[in-house]
């Protein structure tokens, strides 16, 4: 792939080009199709069955967001658990806050962590953390098998294809539920509104049939379809547009600031509409 143009086909009319200055690795795993690249604009860069899931340069703004969003919501978590995200970033902006005694992750592709803290340090490095327990498994099974026992859990999967497709059912949020405290929160990333608004459309009507509060809210992700992205978050009690002013602490970000927390459940009209 050196010296080639990629191409990302979004959907069949529509893609997203970078130049591939050199290909670090490429390996079928047991579950997909993983390619770590060097790219000319964004730096190191993780593509999974053809898809980018993270580069250096923009990686901090999807971590954060789906991060410090739930986590500046709950008053108070110390149990929380990633599903997904082996290549550590959400993991990352999790340990910058000092409530958090404990973070799981549970990622089903061992390589996607492997190949993550050879090639992209500056996102994977705190998955050796002694506050970090690592799983190779099955997110779905961890939360079948779990019961209120996280404040916190966070849904960072790929699209809704290959092993991530029962990361999007009802049956799966109902799991959360079931896995989360009497006063937990979860945060799933939910695509695209100009590609996939019948995706967020039905997980907005899944959540909101087991969480009192659901919510949506949105980030500019320049190398993710459209560069408008999407958050679905469920909690049983916490409102995220309702968090004390007191509750905010300094944290070092790129991205995400107090006053963003709030503006971004500030939803485009085409977007309220598809989820009224």
């Amino acid at each position: 792939m050196a010296g080639l143009w990629f191409t990302e086909h979004q959907t069949k009319d529509f893609g997203i080009t970078m130049k591939v200055n050199k290909t670090l690795h490429t390996e079928q795993t047991e579950f997909q199709k993983l390619d770590m690249v060097e790219t000319a604009e964004w730096g190191n860069m993780l593509l999974l069955d053809g898809m980018v899931m993270t580069s250096i340069k923009d990686e901090f703004v999807y971590h954060e967001m789906m991060s410090h969003v739930p986590l500046f919501t709950h008053p108070n978590p110390e149990q929380v658990l990633v599903v997904g995200g082996g290549d550590g970033g959400v993991i990352r902006e999790v340990l910058k806050h000092p409530s958090v005694k404990k973070a799981t992750l549970v990622e089903i592709d061992g390589k996607v962590i492997e190949y993550s803290k050879k090639y992209l340090p500056e996102i994977a490095g705190e998955l050796d953390n002694e506050r970090v327990e690592v799983k190779v498994d099955d997110g779905f099974m961890h939360i079948a098998t779990s019961e209120n026992q996280y404040d916190v859990i966070m849904v960072d999967s790929t699209e809704p294809v290959g092993p991530a497709v029962n990361l999007f059912t009802k049956g799966f949020y109902a799991g959360i539920a079931k896995a989360l405290k009497e006063d937990g929160i979860f945060v799933a990333q939910t695509d695209n509104p100009w590609f996939k608004a019948d995706l967020i459309r039905e997980v907005q009507r899944d959540v909101k049939e087991i969480f009192p509060i659901t919510r949506l809210y949105t980030a500019n992700v320049p190398t993710y379809p459209s560069g408008m992205w999407t958050f679905t978050i469920g909690s049983k009690k916490y409102d995220p547009l309702e968090v004390n002013e007191e509750r905010f602490h300094e944290i070092e970000t790129k991205y995400y600031t107090k006053e963003l927390h709030k503006a971004s459940f500030v939803l485009p009209k085409f977007v309220q509409d598809l989820i009224k």
